[in-house]
């Protein structure tokens, strides 16, 4: 796994992994740019996707993190905004 941080136009971008229907929420980092999330919600009407938003929030203390890529699938990519 390589361990670059993208940078670009003020956005980071990190790869994540979600588990979702689990017992506890757990980060696990694996690099500084991916991520393994563990996730309570189910993947039913968006409510995993949410939580990942909000847990990235929370995380780096910042309004402005979305989903770019993999909305339906486990493998994410995230914009996390300065």
């Amino acid at each position: 796994m390589r361990s670059i941080i993208w940078v670009y136009n003020k956005c980071m971008y990190i790869k994540v992994r979600v588990k979702t229907g689990q017992r506890r929420e757990v980060v696990e980092v694996l690099s500084p740019n991916y991520f393994l999330v563990s996730v309570k919600e189910k993947p039913e009407r968006n409510l995993a996707n949410e939580r990942i938003v909000e847990i990235f929030k929370e995380r780096y203390k910042t309004k402005n993190v979305r989903i770019i890529h993999g909305a339906h699938h486990p493998q994410k990519m995230l914009s996390v905004g300065y």
